[in-house]
């Protein structure tokens, strides 16, 4: 049977031709609205910044993975898609170094004025006096917030201009610390008094929405530079253009709360406009060498589903489930002995919650390991001793 694939985004050409018995749809100019419609019979979607709604989600009636070619899922209706029992997955630390390498970019854009400076060239000026103010970044503090893959590729290389880099997170140990020579600050709120440049390497979550606000801001240096190359959500874009506007502080954003959907259109958010931001097309990602890498990644999510049904980089699997018990059957390894264990725990409404179901070497004997929502009473672990092919039965 031909699977369907449907590509919302552009990946490189070829994409999942080498993939057997699959249909291919390319079509990388669907939008949100048009996306639903598109996904009728495709059981595998692969997105890049297309949104998943849950509406699209609802639409789909064969869909059984969702590949975020890429790192996040903030534009997949994660709570939808595991509703309906559809897997999403993502393409974790493929992009690390071309964001790392946009933000030090945008660090160095900043400190020197490069695009003023080619403005004002191209506009026929000559304006060296003005241009010839910037501090350099050798003994600047960099402060990060959030240490994961990208974080970790930035103080690399902000440590090549000699940069003293600190860095604050959650998950952050003083070994991880140690090991990438940077200083372990305890709390957000130290890493924007004391920094030269904060950037920002954290995602988008109920927790981090609008974290660097009017009050993180106002710990900051004048005059220090701040860097966004994550989401636009993590900070409160009124609260930041206030403070650019008050020339306390400069930015360097790749993203916008309201950047078009699309690769191309009318871009009408008022930070880009401000003097003192510089701003990106949301490209951290978009480097050859990042896009080859997160496109093997992909196609090798799909090949290993179709194959095998083993989900890599899963998002959306329960970290925790209820589970009072493990029911161990050693059975006969017959056709329909595990479908009557089965319906004798649905008889007595018990949950399966995850099963594995081991064969011996020989093939005539095989263990399964239950995990159940409710403690099997004394009755039903007899009903389930006796039943045909059953060899012993235990509860864990």
């Amino acid at each position: 049977m031909t699977t369907k694939i449907l590509l919302a985004d552009k990946l490189k050409d070829g994409a999942f031709s080498s993939l057997p018995d699959v249909e291919v749809l390319n079509r990388p100019e669907l939008t949100a609205e048009a996306l639903p419609e598109a996904l009728d019979g495709v059981k595998v979607l692969v997105v890049r910044s297309t949104k998943v709604t849950a509406e699209a989600i609802a639409r789909a009636n064969k869909l059984e993975l969702i590949v975020r070619a890429g790192s996040g899922v903030n534009n997949i209706d994660v709570e939808a898609a595991s509703s309906r029992g559809i897997f999403v997955t993502n393409c974790p630390g493929k992009n690390s170094v071309a964001v790392a390498e946009l933000a030090m970019g945008l660090i160095l854009a900043l400190d020197r004025r490069i695009p003023d400076n080619v403005a004002d060239l191209r506009a026929g000026r000559w304006a060296k006096g003005e241009y010839s103010k910037a501090k350099g970044l050798k003994g600047q503090r960099l402060g990060l917030v959030g240490f994961g893959n990208i974080g970790k590729e930035v103080a690399r290389r902000a440590q090549a201009f000699d940069m003293e880099v600190s860095a604050y997170a959650l998950d952050l140990t003083p070994a991880v610390a140690k090991a990438c020579n940077v200083r372990q600050v305890a709390t957000v709120e130290e890493i924007f008094r004391e920094s030269d440049v904060v950037s920002l390497h954290i995602p988008a979550t109920s927790q981090t929405k609008g974290l660097v606000g009017a009050d993180l801001i106002g710990l900051m240096r004048q005059g220090a530079l701040l860097i966004n190359t994550s989401r636009a959500q993590v900070m409160d874009s009124a609260a930041v253009m206030a403070a650019v506007e008050a020339k306390k502080i400069r930015v360097g954003t790749d993203v916008f709360a309201g950047e078009p959907e699309g690769k191309a259109g009318a871009f009408e958010d008022p930070m880009g406009a401000l003097p003192g931001v510089y701003g990106t097309h949301h490209i951290g990602a978009s480097t050859d060498q990042a896009q080859d890498e997160i496109a093997t990644c992909a196609i090798d999510i799909v090949r290993t589903y179709l194959e095998s049904g083993e989900v890599k980089f899963s998002v959306n699997l329960a970290r925790q489930t209820a589970v009072a018990g493990t029911v161990v059957v050693r059975h006969l390894d017959k056709v329909g002995v595990l479908a009557a264990v089965l319906g004798a725990l649905r008889s007595a409404e018990i949950n399966v919650e995850a099963m594995e179901n081991i064969i011996f070497e020989g093939g005539v004997a095989a263990c399964a390991r239950i995990q159940v929502s409710k403690r099997p009473s004394e009755a039903v672990m007899k009903e389930l001793e006796g039943l045909e092919h059953v060899i012993s039965t235990d509860l864990v």
